[in-house]
């Protein structure tokens, strides 16, 4: 018997879920006011990069509802350019670990044998590196010695690329595991049995039969991965080897208030509880999702 969850099944459970909706709720609004920065900054008539020394921490004005910061720039409007590139690098990083652990457990779980072997001993090697000082190590390393222009290793989109790609490098791991033990399950099924008594190949029956009913755990791992990575990224940003200035992200915002938290602490306070609301409504969704695609939790609710 299939486990797939209809639409409007997974959707009535959902609603159940209220910290699950309130998260989500949450997440929209962030997400669409980090998206409508241009149109606030033009409706405010601000520039986020200038700089005005005259209007060094500025209080709570009509003209910048959140007062300026060390160098005289608007506090909010930088907020809402930092969301951007944050809440980008924690999907883009999360959504790249989903697909290379999704592959990867695809293939370890149907065909086992010593493909599985190697690869869930590669994964096992992956996650006894200890995460964070490894990408500490790697983001400090200088780009031009690996062959790229200086012009592109010293550009804004470099850093935010880089932190992608290490955290897919490294990040798919629990993706990984999850599928390949959700595959082992679902390849003895008997809609998967009777695809392959069809003559089905392989392929056909890995991205047709099986993935729809393993993607529930995927789903939710990669979910929660966007809430770690944006704690990666501030960390590293914290560090001065994530999102480089004047680019600015949360991290960085914080990276640049941590000598005036006494004089001006709510420089550090705006960037700190956007990111520690973000990661408690994405871990928060996480588990209504989890609760909404797992069968096993059907009668329960």
């Amino acid at each position: 018997m299939r486990t797939r969850v209809s639409l409007g099944r997974f959707l009535r459970r959902f609603a159940r879920h209220r910290l699950a909706l309130a998260s989500a709720l949450l997440l929209v609004i962030l997400a669409g006011a980090a998206l409508a920065a241009p149109l606030i900054e033009a409706q405010l008539g601000l520039d986020p990069t200038a700089v005005s020394l005259l209007d060094r921490f500025g209080p709570p004005s009509f003209g910048h509802p959140l007062g300026t910061d060390e160098l005289g720039r608007d506090v909010l409007v930088r907020l809402l350019y930092g969301g951007r590139v944050s809440l980008f690098v924690g999907v883009a990083a999360a959504l790249a670990s989903a697909v290379i652990g999704t592959g990867i457990g695809l293939l370890a779980g149907y065909y086992g044998g010593r493909l599985d072997d190697l690869l869930m001993r590669v994964t096992d090697g992956l996650i006894a590196l200890p995460l964070l000082p490894l990408l500490i190590v790697l983001g400090a390393i200088d780009l031009t010695r690996l062959g790229i222009p200086p012009e592109v290793a010293g550009s804004e989109d470099a850093s935010l690329i880089r932190i992608v790609v290490l955290v897919a490098l490294f990040g798919w791991t629990t993706v990984a595991r999850l599928v390949r033990g959700a595959t082992l399950s679902a390849r003895r099924r008997d809609y998967v049995l009777a695809a392959v008594a069809m003559g089905a190949d392989s392929r056909r029956i890995m991205l047709t039969h099986i993935l729809p009913n393993v993607a529930a755990p995927a789903v939710v791992a990669t979910t929660l991965t966007v809430g770690n990575v944006i704690l990666l990224e501030s960390v590293l940003s914290f560090l001065g080897l994530g999102i480089q200035p004047p680019l600015p992200s949360w991290g960085n915002m914080l990276t640049n208030a941590q000598e005036q938290v006494g004089s001006a602490p709510m420089l550090a306070v705006w960037p700190g509880l956007l990111i520690f609301l973000t990661v408690i409504a994405v871990n928060l969704l996480g588990d209504g999702l989890q609760d909404a695609l797992d069968p096993r939790t059907s009668g329960k609710r």
